[in-house]
């Protein structure tokens, strides 16, 4: 089996810290089918749990955490030492400088000139997400920013990332990103992503921006495939969630949800034109 890695400059991994890890695992556990594995040895003051489908690492959650749960998104380096320095030179601030997790890498936490917090990941025995975009895994990150324009000039200059107006959402693109994938884990995605007359460039995407809404503070917020969508609202309610709100439109049927300890995810199904 192939591993899944991501070049420099791809959003890479998923986590999120909750105030209690407990009831967070038996949370997405139930709406995800996610099963776990403790990172961190016992007797720690914190815990790393990575959850898993089907064996396979998809994201993790951390804590114990004080105030509201949050998501975080993670891209990759080759270097996160390097990477910082770059990054700084470019408009970021260090909020926590690189150091390392155990033997799964090296990261960092920064935020962008906006003050919106992102991570960087220089990944050794943790290459990152190892199932993306099907039911119950990890499928975009999106930054929801005040200012697009702004945002995107800093991204640009510090992972190469291109931006393309789709006329129905503003794509975010990492060059090359496509032939990586062709020639590691998914040699068909062209091909497939041709059958759903999916976007030109699209299998270069890795991530989606847009404006904040009101009273909405700039942030990466993340989304997760579902089967179905309906069914995954009635879950997250009956475990305890929030749901903010739902968008159907002519790729996906979405929900926005509010786990029960605070952290803000999307829910989306998806139902391309071809059916």
């Amino acid at each position: 089996m192939t591993n899944r890695t991501y070049p420099p400059g791809v959003p890479c991994w998923v986590d999120t810290e909750q105030p209690d890890v407990e009831a967070a695992t038996a949370f997405y556990g139930a709406i995800f089918g996610w099963t776990y594995e403790d990172a961190m040895p016992p007797g720690a003051p914190g815990r790393y749990v990575i959850a898993k489908l089907d064996g396979q690492d998809v994201g993790a959650i951390a804590g114990p955490r004080q105030g509201a749960a949050a998501w975080s998104t993670y891209v990759s380096v080759d270097d996160a030492d390097a990477a910082v320095q770059r990054l700084v030179s470019a408009g970021a601030a260090v909020r926590s400088a690189p150091a390392d997790a155990g033997e799964g890498g090296r990261g960092a936490v920064l935020t962008d000139p906006e003050g919106v917090e992102f991570r960087i990941w220089q990944a050794r025995r943790r290459l990152g997400a190892q199932v993306v975009n099907q039911p119950g895994t990890w499928n975009f990150s999106d930054l929801h920013t005040s200012d697009p324009r702004a945002a995107m000039a800093f991204y640009e200059d510090a992972f190469g990332w291109q931006v393309e107006d789709l006329g129905f959402a503003t794509m975010i693109r990492r060059p090359g990103y496509g032939d990586h994938l062709e020639a590691t884990v998914d040699p068909g995605i062209r091909a497939r992503q041709s059958g759903v007359t999916a976007p030109v460039g699209f299998e270069d995407a890795i991530a989606w921006v847009a404006p904040t809404a009101p009273g909405e503070p700039p942030r990466w917020h993340v989304s997760f495939t579902v089967a179905d969508r309906d069914q995954t609202v009635a879950d997250a309610e009956r475990l305890g969630a929030q749901v903010l709100g739902r968008d159907d439109n002519e790729w996906t049927r979405t929900a926005l949800i509010r786990d029960p300890q605070g952290a803000e995810f999307t829910a989306s199904q998806f139902t391309p034109p071809s059916g």
